[in-house]
C-alpha cells in the first residue's frame, strides 16, 4: 500500500488531502466548539432552504436533503475554503429544472436524471481541477456575473408567485409568458388559504430580519407555519404541503438515463463553470477577511467530488451558498468541520425527524426562496461598471436582458455575455496607444502630440502600449508607416516595446516586415527595452539575428547614442535630451516611467 501511495505524484497527493492542514486544529477545544456551534446554526437554515430549492428544481423536497447531506461533507474535506458551505442553491436549482425540462421526462424519471446531471457536472469539475484549468472561469467577467445574477434572482423569485398565491404554474417554457399567465390567473384562481400562508410567511421572514436580525428567521417561520398548517387543517382546505418524506439515508445507486448524456452535456458544462464561479467568488470574499489561502483548482476538485457523491446518492447539482456561508462565517466557523457537522445533522433529520416535515406548506417554501434571492438583486454594480468602462456596463445590461428573455434557459445569457466580453476586449486591444515621444521641461519622456512637444524630422522614438498579436499587429505597422511617410527626411526610427508582454507569430512577422521595409528605405530601425519574454521569442524565431544585435537596446539612451554615432551630425536628437542649467543638451538617463 505504501508503495502505491509513493507512486502518486506529489501535487496530486496534495490535491487529494487538503483537509490535513486543518484537521490537527480540532485538537483545540475552542476551535472544535466553534465549529460545532457554527455547524448547528447552519443546519437550522439548511434544512428548510434546501427543501425549497429542490422544489425549485422541479424535484421532490427530500432530494434537497439528500444533496445537503453528502455535499457539504465532501466539499469541506476536499475543498480549500474553510468556511464555504456547499449544497443546493437557487440559481443552480433553476438551471437544473431547465436542463431536465428540455428532456420532456416523466415525473418518475426526474430524480434519476437529476442525479446523472450532478455526476456529469462533478466529472467535468474534477477534470478541470486536476488539469489545473481553474483559470477558465476568468472568462466569466464581473459584468457578466452581475447581469446574470440579477436576472436569475428576478426569475427565481417571480416563478415562486404561483406557489405563493396558490395559482397553477403554467408549463410555458418562456419566463415572461409564464409570469404573464400567472398574473392573469390570480383574480380567478388564487387560493385564499395558500395566499394567507405564503404572504404571511414572507412577511414574517422579513419582519424577523428587520426587527430581530440575530434570530434564525427562516427556521422560526418554517416551524410556525408547519404548526399552523397542522393545527388549522391547512391541507384539508386545499393547501399544498410537503407530504411524506422518506425516512432514512439515500441509497447509494448508479444514476439512470445514460442515453441522454449528449443532451445534458452542454447544460452540465454550463452548470459546472457557473456553479464554480459562484462558489469561488464567495470563497474569495471570505478569504479576504480570514487571510486564508484558497486555490481555484482545489475548489474545483472539491466541488467535483461533492457533485459526484451527490450523483450517487440521488441528489442533484450543488454549489457554494452565499447565505449559508455568511451564516457559517458569522457563527464563528474555524475549519471545514463546521460543514461536516451540518451535513451530519441533515442525516439525523433524514433518519429521525422526517415525520415533522409532513405539514410544511409549499407556499412557505416558496416564501423562503423569495426571501433568499431578494438579497441577490443589486443594481448598483451596473452603474459602477458603466462608470469604469461603458463597455462593461453595456455587457451587464445585455446579459441581464437576455437572461430574462430566454429564462428558464439561463445559460444563453452567459454565452452572450462571454461572447460580448471577448469581442469588446479584442476591440479595445486592436488599436493600442502609439505615442511619439519627446522630452519635456521636467526631463520626462511624454506623448509629444498630447503635450504639444517638439519632435524631429530625422529621428523619431515611438512607444507602443500593448501586447503585439494578430488583432493589432497591422494597426501598429500602419501607424508607423504613416509616420515614416510624414517624415521624408527620417534616418532613424526607435520603437520602445517595454509594454509588450506577449507576441504571437503575426506580431513577429510584422516586425520582420517593418525592419525589412525600413532597411530598404535606408532608415535605421532600433528596438529598445524589450522584456525577456519578447526578446526570447524573437531569438527563437531568428528575427533577433536579422535585425541585428547592434539594433536592440536595453535602454533608450543607448539607442539614441547609437543613432548619433552612426549618423554624426545628421540626426536631430534635441527633443529626446535632458537639459542642463547652462542650456547645453546632453544624452542622459531617462526616467523609466514613460508617461502619456
Amino acid at each position: 500500500m505504501k508503495t502505491y501511495i509513493a507512486e502518486i505524484p506529489k501535487h496530486i497527493w496534495e490535491m487529494l488531502t487538503p483537509a490535513k492542514h486543518w484537521l490537527p486544529e480540532l485538537r483545540n477545544w475552542d476551535v472544535l466548539r466553534a465549529d460545532i456551534i457554527a455547524g448547528i446554526t447552519v443546519a437550522l437554515v439548511l434544512v428548510p432552504q434546501v427543501m425549497a430549492y429542490a422544489q425549485l428544481a422541479g424535484l421532490p423536497a427530500y432530494t434537497g436533503l439528500y444533496a445537503a447531506f453528502v455535499a457539504p461533507i465532501i466539499a469541506a474535506i476536499f475543498g480549500s475554503s474553510r468556511q464555504l458551505h456547499n449544497g443546493p442553491v437557487a440559481v443552480i436549482s433553476l438551471m437544473t429544472a431547465s436542463a431536465l425540462a428540455s428532456l420532456q421526462l416523466d415525473p418518475s424519471q426526474l430524480i434519476g436524471y437529476a442525479a446523472l446531471l450532478a455526476l456529469m457536472v462533478g466529472v467535468i469539475q474534477m477534470g478541470l481541477g486536476f488539469m489545473r484549468l481553474g483559470f477558465l472561469v476568468d472568462f466569466l467577467s464581473h459584468p457578466v456575473i452581475s447581469g446574470f445574477t440579477n436576472a436569475a434572482a428576478i426569475v427565481i423569485g417571480s416563478l415562486q408567485l404561483g406557489k405563493l398565491l396558490g395559482v397553477e404554474q403554467p408549463s410555458d417554457q418562456q419566463f415572461l409568458a409564464t409570469l404573464r399567465d400567472i398574473l392573469l390567473a390570480v383574480p380567478t384562481q388564487a387560493h385564499g388559504p395558500t395566499m394567507a400562508m405564503g404572504l404571511g410567511s414572507l412577511a414574517m421572514i422579513f419582519a424577523l430580519k428587520r426587527w430581530a436580525p440575530k434570530l434564525p428567521s427562516i427556521v422560526i417561520t418554517v416551524i410556525f407555519a408547519t404548526i399552523i398548517s397542522w393545527v388549522a387543517g391547512y391541507q384539508a382546505t386545499g393547501g399544498a404541503v410537503v407530504g411524506v418524506v422518506p425516512t432514512g439515508l439515500p441509497d447509494f445507486a448508479l444514476p439512470t438515463g445514460w442515453t441522454h448524456i449528449p443532451n445534458l452535456l452542454l447544460p452540465a458544462m454550463t452548470i459546472a463553470l457557473l456553479s464554480f464561479v459562484e462558489a469561488f467568488s464567495i470563497a474569495k470574499a471570505v478569504a479576504s477577511k480570514t487571510r486564508q489561502r484558497i486555490s481555484a483548482d482545489q475548489e474545483m476538485i472539491g466541488k467535483g467530488l461533492a457533485n459526484i457523491a451527490t450523483g450517487f446518492t440521488q441528489g442533484y447539482p450543488v454549489s457554494g451558498s452565499f447565505s449559508r456561508t455568511a451564516v457559517n462565517f458569522d457563527a464563528g466557523a474555524r475549519t471545514g468541520f463546521a460543514a461536516i457537522v451540518s451535513g451530519l445533522l441533515v442525516a439525523i433529520t433524514l433518519l429521525f425527524l422526517t415525520p415533522m416535515l409532513y405539514f410544511l406548506p409549499l407556499s412557505t417554501l416558496a416564501a423562503v426562496i423569495m426571501a433568499a434571492v431578494f438579497a441577490l438583486i443589486q443594481f448598483e454594480p451596473f452603474k459602477h461598471a458603466w462608470k469604469v468602462n461603458p463597455h462593461d456596463g453595456f455587457v451587464a445590461l445585455v446579459v441581464f436582458a437576455i437572461t430574462l428573455w430566454m429564462a428558464p434557459h439561463l445559460e444563453y445569457g452567459i454565452f452572450v455575455g462571454v461572447g460580448l466580453s471577448i469581442a469588446f476586449y479584442l476591440y479595445r486591444t486592436m488599436q493600442p496607444h502609439v505615442a511619439e515621444l519627446a522630452c519635456d521641461e521636467d526631463n520626462v519622456l511624454r506623448d509629444a502630440a498630447l503635450f504639444g512637444l517638439k519632435t524631429s524630422h530625422t529621428l523619431a522614438m515611438y512607444r507602443y502600449d500593448g501586447d503585439l498579436y494578430f488583432a493589432n499587429a497591422g494597426y501598429l505597422e500602419k501607424t508607423l508607416l504613416n509616420a515614416v511617410a510624414d517624415k521624408p527626411h527620417l534616418r532613424v526610427l526607435i520603437l520602445d516595446l517595454e509594454a509588450v508582454d506577449q507576441i504571437d507569430a503575426t506580431g513577429e512577422e510584422m516586425l520582420a516586415n517593418l525592419a525589412s521595409g525600413l532597411h530598404q528605405a535606408n532608415i535605421a530601425f532600433y528596438i529598445c527595452r524589450p522584456k525577456f519574454k519578447l526578446l526570447d521569442a524573437i531569438k527563437r524565431s531568428g528575427l533577433h539575428d536579422r535585425i541585428g544585435e547592434d539594433s536592440i537596446f536595453s535602454k533608450r539612451k543607448n539607442a539614441i547614442q547609437a543613432a548619433v554615432e552612426r549618423f554624426p551630425g545628421m540626426v536631430d536628437v534635441s527633443h529626446l535630451m535632458t537639459y542642463q542649467p547652462d542650456g547645453n543638451a546632453v544624452i542622459d538617463s531617462f526616467p523609466s516611467r514613460a508617461q502619456h
